[in-house]
């Protein structure tokens, strides 16, 4: 007897509920509903994607040499010199020094925006958060990194940057702020051993 299957295919079967591995147990038929109630109680959302916040305290003074002119994917002529001034970070990245702050992303809610677990992110409050903007946002007595969207009518809701993960469409009563907006993503791309 033939199969009519065509094989497994990427992203088919079963979704994971959790972001974690499952393990089997036995547990008591008398305890069945009541873990049952206890993992559906576990699936409702959750928007905490922050590990850390950080105040930024720009003590340090270091000019990097800047290149100034562009550099291609390609080698550049060692013949040339390129570095004609020097660039301070603190300059570059923090317009608001008592209102910029370094957050640590602890989910991959954003990662089609680029934004991965462990990525550092430069936010400042005291920019008002506009149409797509990536932002900070205070919902529910946790922390969540998303894409701000408002659209016509003033209606605002934060779209994720991963279909592994929901959009966050707002409802009366929920207690939301925009808590500041990021400015910069500070990623790593050599490995650490």
């Amino acid at each position: 007897m033939t199969s009519n299957h065509g094989g497994s295919r990427q992203g088919s079967g079963r979704k994971a509920l959790y972001e974690e591995p499952t393990k089997v147990i036995r547990v008591p038929e008398s305890k069945v509903i009541e873990i049952k109630h206890f993992l559906a109680e576990s699936k409702k959302p959750i928007f905490n994607d922050v590990a850390s916040i950080t105040q930024v305290d720009p003590t340090t003074f270091m000019r990097i040499p800047l290149a100034s002119e562009k550099v291609s994917a390609g080698f550049p002529s060692p013949a040339q010199d390129y570095i004609e001034q020097t660039l301070d970070m603190n300059e570059h990245l923090i317009k608001n020094e008592a209102a910029t702050f370094v957050v640590t992303v602890s989910s991959q809610s954003m990662l089609g925006a680029g934004i991965d677990i462990n990525d550092e992110l430069v936010v400042d409050r005291s920019l008002e958060a506009k149409h797509e903007d990536i932002v900070v946002v205070w919902i529910d007595n946790e922390f969540t990194v998303k894409r701000l969207m408002i659209e016509e009518g003033k209606n605002r809701w934060l779209k994720a940057e991963n279909p592994d993960y929901p959009n966050i469409h707002f409802h009366d009563g929920q207690e939301v702020v925009v808590w500041g907006v990021v400015t910069f993503v500070l990623k790593s791309f050599k490995k650490h051993k």
